[in-house]
């Protein structure tokens, strides 16, 4: 292999990266881009389950916040920085580690003078195989929490799919807020060639019962949803499992939306508190639609669609009950103003980091103290087909 490689030897480079232990492949990609960049102090830099902090994985080194840091920048905007130049014409540059909108962190090295063709690819190549690695290893886990975990907050996470996801059609993305104590708050989504699926949930009660509550209901409407059943039947199945366990004393609140990727057409059924807004232009609505039992409360309930039709630049946001009614010191709620005033000053950055925005932004709207609910915030720009 040629120490300075060009774009037809990188095929080997991704070999080596690709061949790596699960639990190896940072120290690999570290040592693979100091030696054929000819770079120095290169290091993979994980986001924290808060979104807030990239964490370093080196042994030893500060992690450092997301807000006003170049990795950070990197980071937020997805794009390559490259910090000011040395004497020697020598800098650092920070890239990137992305799968599909999914935002993993950064890769920092400071390389000599020049960039080397290839080294974007490599970014992309190392985020892919750190998110396949992710599946055989507990390493990554371990290294992005700033904090213990509690039991119910492992139990979500670990049911969660990806946080963000682009498309031809929609770009996504989701956050659970608290990231280290969340209960029974969560979102579920999947695609396919015609259609997205999304539900977000309010689990009822806290702790471990409300992280075991959705883990069953999640579950239900993943069983519905990939035997090929629409939202009205995986609400169903829901329902009589809920029911069939706690016998009504227990239920979880959701909204499930089907997106018609062709045409637009949404399809909705509102089983509980979750709230959707839309942001079209500068106007921003709420979407009402006629409430139905939430998931678990009856067992026999039959659920039935309601239709709207997103437009190409529309923005939606999908707020559980721990966002919409959390109160300031002063007693205002969250979701009265405060909500579309965050929506509206992060309508220029992209789903994943306006969910963040948002999030940060919540949190400060409780001042010194603690939100007393779990919370999940939903965002999907909707670009369309033709669009």
């Amino acid at each position: 292999m040629h120490d300075e490689p060009g774009n037809r030897d990188f095929a080997a480079i991704a070999g080596a990266l690709w061949a790596a232990a699960p639990h190896e492949l940072i120290d690999v990609a570290v040592r693979l881009v100091e030696r054929h960049a000819h770079g120095t102090c290169a290091e993979v830099l994980l986001v924290d389950y808060r979104q807030a902090y990239l964490v370093r994985t080196a042994p030893g080194r500060a992690e450092l916040s997301v807000d006003n840091t170049a990795p950070g920048r990197a980071f937020a905007s997805q794009r390559i920085v490259r910090e000011p130049p040395d004497p020697d014409g020598g800098r650092v540059l920070h890239l990137p580690l992305t799968v599909q909108g999914e935002r993993l962190g950064v890769l920092s090295v400071r390389l000599p003078a020049g960039e080397p063709p290839w080294l974007a690819e490599f970014a992309g190549t190392a985020a892919r195989a750190l998110k396949i690695a992710n599946q055989a290893t507990d390493l990554f886990r371990r290294l992005r929490r700033r904090g213990r975990l509690t039991v119910a907050a492992e139990m979500q996470w670990d049911l969660l799919p990806a946080p963000s996801f682009d498309s031809g059609e929609f770009r996504f993305a989701g956050q659970l807020e608290p990231a280290y104590a969340v209960w029974g708050d969560n979102f579920d989504w999947a695609a396919s060639e015609d259609r997205l699926t999304l539900t977000v949930s309010n689990g009822m009660g806290s702790g471990t019962e409300a992280a075991a509550l959705t883990n069953l209901a999640i579950s239900a409407l993943r069983n519905a949803r990939r035997s090929g059943d629409g939202i009205t039947e995986q609400a169903a199945l829901a329902d009589q499992t809920l029911f069939a366990r706690h016998r009504g004393e227990r239920h979880m609140e959701t909204l499930l939306l089907e997106f018609e990727l062709a045409t637009g057409l949404v399809r909705v059924v509102d089983a509980g508190s979750p709230i959707i807004l839309r942001m079209r232009g500068n106007a921003i609505d709420s979407i009402g639609f006629d409430a139905q039992m939430p998931l678990g409360m009856f067992g026999d309930t039959g659920y039935v669609t309601e239709e709207f039709t997103a437009e190409p630049g529309d923005r939606l946001v999908v707020v559980s009950d721990g966002v919409n009614d959390a109160l300031s010191p002063a007693g205002e709620r969250y979701g009265e103003h405060a909500l579309a005033r965050a929506l509206r000053r992060t309508r220029l950055q992209d789903p994943p980091e306006a969910a963040r925005t948002m999030i940060r932004h919540f949190l400060d709207h409780h001042g010194d103290g603690e939100p007393a609910d779990d919370a999940v915030i939903v965002c999907v720009d909707w670009t369309g087909r033709d669009g």
